[in-house]
């Protein structure tokens, strides 16, 4: 299990957060004139890398609110998280 440092509850097991995916994912700016192929790219492509990696995860069982989360991919050690800047708000909606 991973012990998140959340940024208002302070560190947490894994089990009361929920994971929310690759972190500042820009929304397109013109959605409507997407192609089928680019949506699917927005939709379901993220990035695999091998080391440090900024996720989103969402703090169901305590403040109920997002934090990004800097973690190792390799190894899984969690370095820093901080408040979500852009995209879930703190209430945890989108």
């Amino acid at each position: 299990m991973l012990l998140i440092p959340c940024p208002w509850c302070g560190p947490r097991d894994e089990c009361e957060f929920r994971y929310g995916g690759q972190s500042h994912i820009a929304h397109p700016a013109a959605p409507a004139s997407l192609t089928d192929a680019e949506w699917a790219d927005y939709l379901f492509f993220r990035d695999n890398p091998e080391g440090l990696f900024t996720e989103r995860w969402f703090h169901r069982a305590g403040c109920r609110r997002w934090c990004d989360v800097v973690r190792h991919t390799a190894d899984y050690r969690v370095l820093a998280s901080a408040p979500c800047r852009g995209g879930p708000s703190a209430e945890g909606e989108w």
